[in-house]
């Protein structure tokens, strides 16, 4: 039976650390056993498996992982709750812990830290307020994690799943490197203490190779964040004016144009466009010379 699930365990804990949960560290902590075991069972982990998990907390989910895997690497930005996790842990040999911005630290140099080597897994009830940017930290790494199992707030899981008509950059930028599927939704009140919104239990696959093959990843994405900026106009009218505050110059004669040739029809909206009609609309301006 998992230690660190119990209310008071966690109230107590929160208390004697004189630490009071925010919402800009992410500091929800999951209290729900049934949440808690479809996450392991998601995870699929072995003696063999090399896994990595973001904002531990009070080690909830690290009590599960040091059961199954092989080695751990827990990073924690809260000096106070990392100091804990390695009192709380010292035993698991298996288990280490860097206390820090995962943001400033290299998937790369992580798997380092442990003696590790690539595939691994990263399995996570990630802060909030970080999400975005986290999935690009790992998915674009030189050395991206095989399979994810992340906690996200709910309504961001659906912008990565999304489809045809609510596609984002968010959404491109996930599904460009990987199969993502929504496990499950996740009550408020599975947590303590309880964040304003429901989360789902998000499962990424990485792909073995990029979903659309692309020369220039980065001219990739500056076109999709183009054809964004200004995402309820038509494209044939947001995209000279978006490329413009990225700072290329095109007139709407070319783009027009530009997306003829692409097949995209001009008064289409940014979030009905396929990664895959991204790359032929960036085939066609970079044959033109944008």
């Amino acid at each position: 039976m998992n230690p660190y699930l119990n209310p008071q365990r966690i109230r107590a804990a929160l208390r004697a650390l004189n630490l009071r949960p925010t919402r800009g560290m992410g500091q929800n902590f999951l209290l729900d056993g049934q949440v808690l075991a479809t996450i392991v069972d998601e995870a699929k982990l072995n003696a063999s498996d090399a896994v990595v998990e973001v904002g531990p907390g009070l080690g909830v989910l690290t009590w599960e992982l040091v059961q199954r895997a092989g080695r751990v690497i827990c990073v924690e930005l809260d000096r106070r709750l990392a100091d804990r996790l390695a009192a709380e842990f010292r035993d698991q040999s298996h288990l280490y812990l860097i206390q820090g911005d995962v943001l400033k630290v290299a998937p790369s140099d992580l798997l380092a830290r442990a003696a590790a080597t690539p595939p691994y897994k990263l399995v996570a009830n990630i802060p909030y307020a970080i999400t975005a940017p986290l999935l690009r930290h790992f998915l674009e790494a030189t050395t991206p994690p095989d399979l994810s199992i992340l906690l996200v707030q709910w309504e961001v899981a659906e912008r990565i799943c999304a489809g045809p008509g609510d596609y984002s950059v968010l959404a491109h930028a996930v599904q460009l490197y990987a199969e993502p599927t929504i496990v499950a939704r996740v009550p408020a009140a599975s947590f303590f203490p309880a964040p304003a919104v429901d989360s789902a239990i998000l499962r990424l696959v990485r792909r073995p190779q990029l979903a659309v093959a692309v020369d220039d990843v980065n001219a990739l994405f500056r076109l999709i964040k183009a054809g964004f900026l200004h995402a309820r106009k038509q494209l044939g009218n947001a995209l000279p004016g978006g490329l413009a505050a990225l700072g290329v110059t095109v007139s709407r004669e070319h783009v027009v144009q530009a997306l003829h040739a692409a097949g995209i029809d001009p008064q289409r909206r940014a979030e009905t466009v396929t990664l895959a009609e991204w790359a032929k609309l960036l085939a066609v301006l970079s044959e033109s010379g944008v």
